[in-house]
């Protein structure tokens, strides 16, 4: 194979890798923006936002095809090997968990249709404060992927705790409100499906961080990740 031929399909794989990586960037950056409007639409009870970001769902589930099919070519036709590989697949585990992380803010983007026709109650900066952390989190990690920085993947990793706390509190007050008043219960309960969202974001961010771990370092992380999520052992006492 002549010299120039030989550099030419070097520079084409190369230039395949960063479309890769720039399509996953990309899909993180809108999962990201439907988490941030989600919750948006929800605090602000604006059906509108939310009317959008049900709407913008598809383009998430189009993105996780195209990035699917986009791995796959690259697997039959250059058959990678060692870390590239590893990128491979971890681009497409990436890519479903994004897909889920869309679906979650869609529902809570629904949910957020049938709150605003309700009563308000309470405060909701527990919800905007998740959802920042979550965001962050999951921005971190899609860094991570992008830059090849494990050290970074586990520090997101490592930072799912202070999620399950807010989620707890959430939770807890959630509850009160319902034994309070029965009127709250329709808003209540939407608000804890919302809230749990959040949550599940949060686990699928960490997800993508264990993912991103082992397609640098070509390890695994421990199985045990710090949680904090107390839900299911919560005790509310009615109020005297």
């Amino acid at each position: 194979m002549p010299m120039e031929q030989g550099e030419h399909i070097v520079r084409s794989y190369d230039e395949q890798l960063r479309r890769l990586r720039d399509m996953v960037a990309r899909m993180g950056g809108l999962a990201e923006r439907q988490v941030n409007d989600a919750t948006v639409a929800l605090t602000r009870r604006d059906a509108t936002l939310a009317a959008e970001v049900i709407g913008r769902d598809a383009a998430l589930d189009q993105l996780e095809r195209e990035i699917e099919a986009f791995c796959i070519r690259i697997l039959a036709t250059r058959q990678p090997m060692a870390s590239d590989l590893r990128f491979i697949v971890a681009a497409m585990k990436v890519a479903h968990n994004l897909e889920r992380i869309g679906d979650y803010a869609r529902n809570g983007a629904k949910r957020s249709i049938v709150i605003a026709q309700q009563p308000a109650i309470g405060s909701l900066n527990g919800f905007t404060r998740m959802a920042r952390l979550v965001q962050e989190n999951l921005k971190l990690a899609i860094d991570a992927l992008v830059n090849d920085d494990a050290e970074a993947a586990e520090r997101v990793w490592a930072a799912d705790e202070p999620v399950d706390d807010v989620y707890n509190g959430i939770f807890r007050e959630m509850l009160t409100f319902m034994m309070e008043d029965p009127r709250n219960i329709t808003a209540a309960t939407h608000l804890l499906f919302i809230a749990k969202n959040l949550e599940r974001i949060g686990d699928h961010a960490t997800n993508i961080a264990e993912t991103v771990h082992y397609a640098v370092r070509g390890d695994s992380l421990p199985e045990d990740r710090p949680k904090a999520d107390a839900s299911a052992y919560a005790v509310v006492r009615p109020p005297e």
